[in-house]
């Protein structure tokens, strides 16, 4: 059973940073691909930024050149800088490994103005 737990939200001013952490319980260079989702109330979950087993990111447009992702053997990492009001929601990662997607708990990410 894979088991993922983010950590790292919290409450942070406007233009601030956070960075997001994603254990997981597996090396992470197992899955195809994991990803950082975020969910904002009454919506469906967007996806923030992601990386390939082959080391390729993405990112949505909304947090391209703040936002990063990293790995390392254990963990996944959302470094997110210059943080806006509109970057409050909760945080999810996401593992893909052939066809199964396992998802985290989540952690609150609230950015005051």
């Amino acid at each position: 059973q894979v088991q993922l737990v983010e950590s790292g939200g919290g409450l942070v001013p406007a233009g601030g940073s956070l960075r997001l952490s994603c254990a997981a319980s597996r090396s992470t260079f197992s899955f195809n691909s994991i990803a950082w989702y975020r969910l904002y109330p009454g919506k469906q979950r967007e996806l923030v930024a992601g990386i390939t087993s082959g080391g390729s990111t993405n990112y949505a447009d909304s947090v391209k050149g703040r936002f990063t992702i990293t790995r390392d053997v254990n963990t996944v990492y959302l470094q997110m800088e210059s943080l806006k009001p509109e970057d409050t929601a909760v945080y999810y990662c996401k593992a893909g490994s052939w066809g199964v997607d396992y998802w985290g708990q989540g952690t609150q990410v609230t950015v005051s103005s």
